[in-house]
């Protein structure tokens, strides 16, 4: 599936995934930022969880368009895109990327990414919704309730965002364009490859 040319509003989404941990400070972004959609759209779908699970790729089954929400970290891989870091605060508190399905180390680890998560949904079912990220900075991570300040300014930014403009993929994806044919046969060999060993 493929959208262009036109922004999605919060009413577009098949279901709306907030991820995070409130017990954590900022780590509690995605399930905050759900928190105030729910208070706006208490129609929609929207879940909360800790991490991504393998489950999730029934969950995305059947649906046309999910976004899901994530506090990120300066300096640090992201745990839901391994290997991306974000080497600088992000200019405006938060970015939305599109998510391309594609299988990678976290297949066999504790922490799924969302990639992987895409690319079961795919060799399981045969097809995927169109996938969007919207991350959100974070600075503080400890132990603690509530947010700190300058993450809750980040939020209140991405909230009025996502519900006044819209969410439009835009830089670089997380990963590179490539084929439905190349994306299910890199699950299909890493499958392999993990069962054999």
């Amino acid at each position: 599936m493929s959208v262009s040319g036109k922004s999605l509003h919060v009413s577009d989404f098949d279901l709306i995934y907030g991820i995070g941990n409130v017990g954590r400070q900022d780590d509690g972004l995605g399930w905050a930022l759900v928190d105030e959609l729910e208070s706006l759209h208490p129609e929609k779908q929207l879940i909360r969880h800790y991490q991504l699970f393998w489950e999730d790729a029934a969950l995305l089954h059947g649906l046309k368009r999910v976004l899901f929400i994530d506090a990120c970290k300066r300096d640090r891989p992201d745990p839901i895109i391994p290997h991306a870091i974000i080497e600088q605060d992000l200019e405006s508190g938060f970015a939305v990327e599109k998510i391309q399905a594609k299988m990678d180390i976290s297949f066999t680890s504790h922490s799924m990414s969302l990639p992987t998560v895409a690319a079961m949904c795919e060799l399981c079912y045969q097809s995927c919704p169109d996938i969007w990220l919207l991350s959100v900075q974070g600075y503080e991570w400890e132990l603690q309730l509530g947010l700190t300040e300058r993450a809750q300014q980040n939020l209140t930014q991405a909230l009025r965002f996502i519900t006044e403009q819209g969410v439009r993929s835009y830089g670089k994806p997380v990963f590179s364009e490539q084929s439905d044919s190349d994306s299910a046969g890199d699950t299909q060999t890493l499958l392999d490859t993990s069962v054999s060993s």
